[in-house]
């Protein structure tokens, strides 16, 4: 498939993304309320949220699913780092299925974060959030987020939370939305999926406090869906880390080569 670059001075392919081969199991994906926000890039021009679980989610859904007698946790040290090996009890194999993974070190407790980072990668490894892999990257303007510059750096003391979030059969995100402490929608990603009728109802409250730049994010979005292009293929071809970053006649060139672009195969 060719993204339609001809209003463009060049033409530009893309290359298709693999989708992601997620394990088919019985763990439940994780709600809204137990996905936290974490600033990941940040500068002048807006800041980068990753998405993440903490260990005490992963203690909750392990307890839930499968009985707080039924699974262990070990940690070991093997050169100089600190594993940690979840274990399960298979019923019908009548055996404990174990999988292992390493952690990072922390800046503050270092011992505690490495245990609880080790803890969480393993899970993981089980099946434990592992759709967060499939998040979008997002990026939210200067214009959203209060950001300060403190010596030779840029931070910012907003806080972010999920106030919706959506997957489909595979497991895959396909609709988000986080929100500031003011409660205002700093991010949107509509899952075109659910139709009108599906929106959260956050998002339907607010729909009047959309500005622009979100309702040409959402109409990039339904394009992107319809042609299978990456959003990355977009963003660094107009030289923008964010739709919300396009001005207007930027927009109008992305649409006009996405419209020419012909629909994925289905």
């Amino acid at each position: 498939m060719q993204f339609d670059f001809k209003d463009d001075l060049h033409d530009s392919g893309f290359r298709e993304g693999s989708v992601m081969d997620m394990e088919k199991n019985n763990i439940r994906l994780l709600r809204a309320d137990e996905i936290e926000c974490r600033v990941g890039m940040i500068s002048e021009k807006g800041l980068s949220l990753l998405l993440y679980k903490d260990a005490r989610v992963d203690m909750k859904i392990l307890d839930e699913v499968y009985g707080p007698l039924n699974w262990q946790r070990k940690h070991e040290m093997i050169g100089g780092n600190l594993y940690c090996t979840v274990s399960i009890w298979d019923k019908e194999k009548q055996q404990w299925i174990s999988k292992m993974d390493v952690g990072t070190k922390s800046n503050t407790e270092q011992e505690k974060g490495e245990a609880s980072d080790s803890f969480k990668r393993a899970c993981f490894s089980h099946g434990i959030g592992r759709e967060l892999y499939t998040a979008p990257f997002i990026w939210i303007g200067a214009e959203k987020v209060s950001i300060k510059r403190k010596n030779d750096r840029y931070t910012t003391y907003d806080k972010f939370k999920i106030s919706s979030i959506s997957y489909n059969e595979n497991r895959e995100i396909m609709g988000l939305s986080i929100i500031n402490q003011d409660e205002r929608v700093v991010y949107s990603l509509i899952d075109r999926s659910l139709g009108q009728q599906g929106l959260p109802e956050l998002q339907k409250k607010q729909k009047e406090h959309v500005d622009p730049a979100d309702e040409h994010a959402e109409a990039i979005n339904k394009e992107l869906a319809r042609t299978g292009v990456a959003l990355d293929t977009v963003l660094q071809r107009y030289g923008v880390k964010s739709v919300q970053e396009m001005d207007d006649n930027t927009y109008r060139k992305a649409m006009n080569s996405l419209k020419r672009t012909k629909a994925k195969a289905a």
